[in-house]
């Protein structure tokens, strides 16, 4: 398909777009001297009032006009379609990156039962006339990324979740999984479909098949497509199974860029490549098989919403043929700047992946469209005479649906510069699907994404502040949770690293930020499915578009207060308090007495905890009386970017040693994971190794405690030498 034009987004200012934020306020902004706030609060005022609500429907509907996954015709004209917006825009060094990666496109999937009954799944979505995109002959049906090809004939289990304790359970009844294909549901609880893919493998499941049950997909048929927000019975939840959680990115390159000439491992050396054939099904085609099944009875626990009895199975037999073309192909990112006009080399990175599963209006085309929000407001205040202090770096990624791997490659090829220079990658995935802010983050970024969010105004008309705290009090409710929420609770600093935020947090150990717009009809039964597409976003995501409008200017406004700043803001005062927290949980979850005695660490994240403390009254002191000159401000930069690079570990985890971050990484289930070296260890009962991994952490945190003390000592030697208010 050719791209129809290229939308001009210069115009990206609307009728009330200045209501976009509050009135400029004279208080005091993190990491800015007293005589920078009121400039770059103007700044800021002016920025938030260019993002369109009109531009950014537009923009969202070019980019799903048609399916664009990995390694597609379409995703490459629109990574051609963003580098011509980003050049016409006035951005700088645009440029393209090629990678050539193994990707993974079905040729043919097909599935039948053929006793008790016969039954032929249609692996297919349904197609609505009100919504002409769900009839689009380029949708495919059914289908999982790094499947492994093959033809079986087998019997039939039900395995509920798919995770470790479900096949203990089929054990228990006698069942035994060799050989068989396994049916397994999403949720209850969730867990990465390529976990459930290792386990199934684990175990000698011959192949895998995965569907969302009726009762985690909130089916009902008024509420469901094209009349309501929620997916028909025939939605499927496309996914990639690579084995991500041991190495993210290229599986024949793990560690270094797949650029030409790259060197590349064989298929079969490959850790993070499945060997088990698999498919994503509707609960349409899951039925049928469930109805005749047979078997003992599944535990209650096991029902699903269907009008059925749910049974473990054996009894049917199916066919399963997979056709797979997995193969080196070639994807693409795209980099554009705007050089730093004082700090070209400390940079602060904005990305969103490009590729979806077909349309992909939510995930991720919303984020997408904020990016090209946030270009053009930048390109025009870089117009208007405008240049940040330090250099800003935007990206559109490639393949992340496959194995994170566009991001993972422009990363590892850039490695040594990013270690040295990258202040923070702010990562937006699924923009918009409904109306309530969450944002993850590093402790260290936590209190200047509140501070942003108090001098913006949500869309609701309260500030952004308040509507966010007002979506965690819901979520709280929900859970039954009955704990007041404060500033501390609104960044959720539990962060597994499982979008293209992943590189740069757990291979590079930089500071990351993940933020939405989330809605409740979303997931799961709208996810990857077809039904994620400019219909479902105008008439229920957010049809009027002001959060693809806010999440420009929050996303913006976050990157230009990092960008100016005259030191960054980081914040390791609640880089103690969570460490804390995190030893705390450990202790309480896993019997540590006789093995393992974390009270040096706790010591050691107290101590890091009042040394951030310190440094930020210092800081902010000598900021608010003009005491820090262009000298002072780089050692303190400098030395707090030397502070997050000593989260690092050399050797990374003992089992995966690609994840280096000594705080975070992600479980295999892709839940989050806090202190991961030690509490792999401690789980596993390798002591010896929880004891040698809790004492280099706990060496990290004293380092870094010692650091900041060491820059509150030269910021106290600056203002006895240099008088309030004196020449910068």
């Amino acid at each position: 398909m050719r791209l129809r034009v290229l939308l001009p987004l210069a115009m990206f200012a609307a009728a009330g777009a200045l209501a976009a934020a509050p009135p400029p306020s004279s208080a005091p902004l993190g990491g800015y001297s007293a005589a920078h706030v009121p400039a770059e609060r103007a700044l800021e005022q002016r920025f938030a009032a260019l993002p369109s609500e009109a531009e950014a429907r537009t923009m969202l509907r070019e980019l799903t006009r048609e399916p664009h996954p990995a390694g597609s015709v379409r995703n490459h004209e629109l990574a051609e379609y963003i580098a011509a917006e980003w050049r016409r825009q006035g951005l700088e060094h645009v440029t393209i990156h090629r990678y050539d990666v193994l990707n993974s496109q079905p040729r043919s999937i097909a599935l039948e039962m053929l006793s008790p009954v016969a039954y032929t799944a249609s692996l297919r979505e349904a197609g609505y006339e009100a919504d002409p995109d769900t009839r689009n002959p380029r949708v495919r049906g059914g289908w999982v990324s790094m499947s492994a090809s093959g033809d079986v004939t087998a019997p039939i289990v039900y395995a509920h979740g798919g995770n470790p304790e479900d096949y203990a359970e089929l054990a228990r009844a006698g069942i035994d999984v060799r050989g068989k294909i396994v049916l397994v549901r999403y949720s209850n609880p969730y867990s990465y479909r390529g976990y459930k893919a290792l386990v199934a493998e684990q175990h000698g499941a011959a192949a895998l098949l995965i569907y969302s049950d009726p009762a985690e997909d909130g089916y009902r048929p008024e509420t469901s497509i094209p009349d309501g927000p929620r997916g028909p019975e025939t939605h499927i939840q496309r996914g990639a199974i690579t084995y991500d959680f041991e190495v993210p990115g290229d599986p024949l390159t793990p560690g270094w860029a797949s650029v030409p000439g790259a060197k590349r491992i064989t298929r079969e050396a490959a850790t993070s490549l499945p060997r088990i054939m698999a498919t994503v099904i509707s609960w349409h085609d899951a039925r049928p098989l469930l109805e005749h099944m047979g078997g003992p009875t599944a535990p209650a626990g096991w029902q699903g919403g269907l009008p059925i009895t749910y049974h473990l199975g054996g009894e049917a037999r199916v066919h399963f043929r997979a056709d797979m073309d997995t193969s080196v192909q070639p994807i693409y990112v795209v980099e554009a700047r705007v050089d730093g006009r004082e700090r070209p080399d400390e940079w602060v990175l904005l990305g969103n992946h490009r590729d979806a599963w077909e349309y992909g209006a939510v995930d991720p085309s919303s984020g997408t469209t904020a990016l090209l929000g946030v270009s053009a407001a930048l390109g025009k205040l870089k117009r208007d005479g405008w240049r940040p202090r330090r250099t800003l770096v935007l990206c559109s990624w490639d393949a992340e649906e496959v194995a994170l791997t566009g991001s993972t490659e422009w990363g590892e090829e850039h490695a040594a510069e990013l270690r040295r220079k990258l202040v923070a990658y702010l990562n937006v995935d699924e923009g918009v699907s409904g109306p309530d802010f969450d944002v993850s983050a590093v402790p260290s970024l936590a209190r200047l994404l509140v501070e942003v969010s108090r001098d913006l105004e949500d869309p609701s008309g309260r500030s952004l502040h308040a509507a966010w705290r007002a979506a965690v009090e819901r979520k709280r409710a929900k859970a039954e949770d009955p704990r007041p929420v404060g500033d501390d609770d609104l960044v959720e600093t539990r962060i597994p690293g499982s979008s293209d935020d992943t590189v740069f947090l757990s291979f590079l150990v930089r500071p990351t930020m993940t933020a939405t717009f989330a809605g409740p009809d979303y997931y799961p039964s709208v996810y990857h499915s077809v039904y994620d597409n400019f219909y479902w976003m105008d008439h229920f995501g957010d049809p009027g578009f002001r959060y693809h409008a806010q999440m420009a200017r929050f996303w913006g406004t976050t990157a230009l207060r990092l960008a100016d700043a005259d030191v960054l803001p980081l914040d390791y005062e609640r880089y103690g308090r969570e460490i804390a927290v995190f030893a705390d949980e450990l202790a309480a979850r896993t019997p540590l007495a006789g093995h393992l005695d974390l009270a040096p660490l706790k010591d050691a994240s107290g101590e890091l905890e009042r040394a951030g403390k310190a440094y930020a009254t210092a800081v902010g002191r000598a900021l608010g009386a003009d005491r820090i000159d262009a000298t002072l401000a780089r050692r303190l930069d400098e030395g707090l970017l030397a502070l997050e690079a000593n989260w690092a570990s050399a050797a990374g985890l003992p089992r995966r040693p690609w994840y280096k971050h000594m705080v975070y990484a992600k479980r295999a289930n892709y839940d989050p994971l806090q202190l991961p070296a030690v509490t792999e260890a401690a789980e596993s009962g390798d002591w010896a190794t929880a004891v040698r991994e809790a004492a280099a952490l706990t060496a990290a945190v004293n380092r870094n405690a010692a650091l900041l003390r060491s820059l509150e000592r030269e910021i106290t030697s600056a203002e006895a030498h240099r008088p309030a208010g004196s020449p910068r």
